[in-house]
């Protein structure tokens, strides 16, 4: 810094005025400075400045198999809104979850030093990492649960459901089956929920769900099921995109024409959607506000001094209408 104040002929804390944007640098000056930055290649020392300031601007994430959509997208948007805050993220990135994994995945951020820490937590078996958590170190779950004190970002997942099956039966299909995921996924959980709690209200006994894995196979593997019962189904609501590919390629299969016989709703909204034969109806999950959300949160703990005060932030999802869906005939 000295070098690139003696080279812009100004003072040390004018070069540091305008590193930090302050607002108090006449335009000719700041140029000056940011000509000399340029030329002399200066970079700041982000070490030696967390050293004095207390604050590495690094956010670490913990997240689990980033190969499905539904994680690798939340990961996305949590990064692209920490990015546009300012901060850089350090990822950690789980083969299986558990307690002792995530705990690792903890102590390992926080030794790193970084200011705060969002866990991706949509299974049940995550719950009791956040007690491994250091004294007062700012956090939030995405997709997760309230436990103890800490903040949660999440999209509405019962409520998107209820929008899938309530769609269904407006149609006049006189009930609605369901493919659900990971009975330890609490997507999943919520989902179910969600579909019960629309077929109950419309005064209709919910069938037993087929469980599914998120795979497209599980999904083609229910579909045979469903296939095969052609005769009394005639609406489904699958709990993601990808089982609803495996379950339109089994009716394809099997002759099931959709929707002319049965009506499809997914889960999710990925960018294949639309390209399914036929396109396929769906609820889209806004993963870019779960990012920002989660990220908004996690600063004003670390802006604050606040890290344990308990916030929940409840991103609602929004219905697709496509081609998979028609009236009951």
């Amino acid at each position: 810094m000295a070098d690139v104040a003696k080279a812009a002929g100004v003072s040390h804390q004018t070069v540091s005025r305008v590193l930090n944007d302050h607002p108090n640098v006449r335009p000719e000056t700041r140029t000056r400075v940011l000509e000399a930055i340029d030329e002399l290649g200066y970079r700041r020392n982000l070490v030696a400045r967390a050293l004095v300031t207390r604050h590495s601007r690094t956010l670490g994430v913990v997240s689990f198999n980033t190969t499905l959509f539904g994680p690798a997208s939340t990961v996305d948007g949590i990064e692209q809104a920490a990015r546009a805050a300012g901060y850089f993220v350090s990822i950690v990135s789980l083969r299986t979850i558990d307690t002792a994994g995530m705990r690792d995945a903890i102590d390992y951020l926080a030794d790193q030093g970084v200011d705060g820490i969002v866990v991706v937590a949509p299974q049940r078996s995550a719950a009791g990492a956040f007690d491994g958590l250091p004294r007062g170190m700012p956090a939030v779950a995405v997709e997760g649960q309230h436990v103890g004190e800490v903040s949660v970002v999440s999209v509405d997942q019962a409520n998107g459901a209820r929008l899938a099956t309530e769609h269904l039966l407006d149609l006049g299909h006189e009930t609605v089956w369901h493919v659900s995921g990971p009975s330890d996924w609490l997507e999943a959980e919520g989902r179910i929920e969600g579909w019960r709690t629309a077929l109950e209200a419309a005064g209709r006994t919910p069938p037993e769900p087929l469980a599914g894995d998120w795979s497209p196979r599980s999904g083609y593997v229910a579909g045979r099921r469903l296939a095969a019962m052609a005769e009394q189904v005639t609406a489904v609501f699958v709990a993601n995109d990808q089982m609803a590919l495996g379950v339109l390629r089994a009716f394809t299969e099997e002759g099931v024409k959709v929707p002319e016989q049965i009506s499809i709703v997914g889960f999710d909204d990925i960018p294949e959607s639309e390209f399914f034969s036929p396109p396929l109806t769906t609820i889209r999950q806004d993963f870019g506000a779960v990012g920002r959300g989660s990220i908004e949160v996690l600063l004003r703990q670390i802006e604050t001094g606040q890290a344990c005060e308990r916030e929940r932030l409840v991103v609602p999802p929004r219905f697709v209408t496509r081609a998979s869906t028609s009236p009951s005939r």
